[in-house]
């Protein structure tokens, strides 16, 4: 047994207790935050992290593209969009996992509950880079002359969709992130590590969960009587005389059939 290895575990576990104490998100309404320099690249406080998030079970799944390395899902993606059908094209795409971005923030009047992760997607990330790249504005983390973020959260019911909205506005003022020197090193240095807060599935991890979403237990399979398309469609098992059911048999067999190709041979 590799004992270092067990006491990292347990610091990292006894530092990072619990999602609500290193992750915030917004609520509905309006809140101001502040992004802090991360203490674990000084150089960029945004860390872009890839998730896969539909393949069954209800389980989100850390890429391995996160940290540069191969992942078998989108392997297996790129080879469905390469087989010029539409149908196989669309699947592939819906595999891909998906960017998150993430900063290191203080919650304005939670000050005292430390530094937290928020996560944000393309819309606001390119919004708070475009304000970055504004030479106006500039280094909005930085501790002295930064700026404050106003965030407003809309429902899906007030936003008219199915998701909400979030939209952002930097503050014009310069302020600091704290007038108190002792806080503020607190703040710069009591900072989890974000990759460390996710656990990376391993390549064969990965490839097991996608065989097992492309074919479901034979359990599963009779309760629901149900599989999916390569569109993503939930189709009926059952034999019928429509000559589409055909065709729907036939693509999932060669989606089956590529991932086959891909791994197995």
């Amino acid at each position: 047994m590799d004992i270092s290895a067990i006491k990292s575990k347990l610091n990292q576990l006894q530092s990072t207790q619990s999602t609500t104490k290193n992750f915030w998100k917004p609520e509905p309404g309006k809140q101001v935050v502040r992004i802090v320099p991360y203490k674990h690249n000084k150089d960029n406080p945004f860390i872009e992290l890839f998730f896969h998030y539909n393949l069954g079970n209800n389980k989100t799944y850390l890429s391995p593209l996160s940290f540069g390395r191969p992942d078998p899902v989108q392997e297996f993606a790129d080879k469905l969009k390469s087989t010029g059908d539409k149908d196989e094209w669309i699947q592939g795409k819906r595999l891909e996992p998906k960017m998150r971005t993430f900063a290191p923030v203080i919650v304005r009047g939670q000050e005292n509950e430390g530094v937290k992760f928020w996560g944000f997607g393309k819309t606001v990330y390119q919004e708070l880079l475009g304000v970055i790249a504004d030479p106006d504005y500039g280094d909005i983390t930085d501790a002295t002359n930064g700026r404050d973020i106003m965030i407003e959260r809309q429902t899906p019911a007030e936003a008219g969709n199915q998701y909400g909205k979030t939209t952002v506005r930097v503050k014009p003022n310069q302020t600091a992130i704290t007038e108190n020197g002792e806080s503020l090193q607190t703040i710069l240095d009591n900072q989890s590590n974000l990759t460390e807060l996710y656990t990376e599935p391993t390549y064969d991890e990965l490839k097991e969960v996608l065989g097992n979403y492309l074919n479901p237990s034979s359990d599963s399979e009779e309760s629901s009587e149900t599989s999916t398309t390569t569109s993503g469609v939930a189709a009926s098992t059952t034999p019928t005389s429509n000559t589409g059911t055909t065709t729907t048999a036939t693509k999932t067999e060669n989606v089956e059939d590529a991932f086959d190709e891909l791994f197995n041979s």
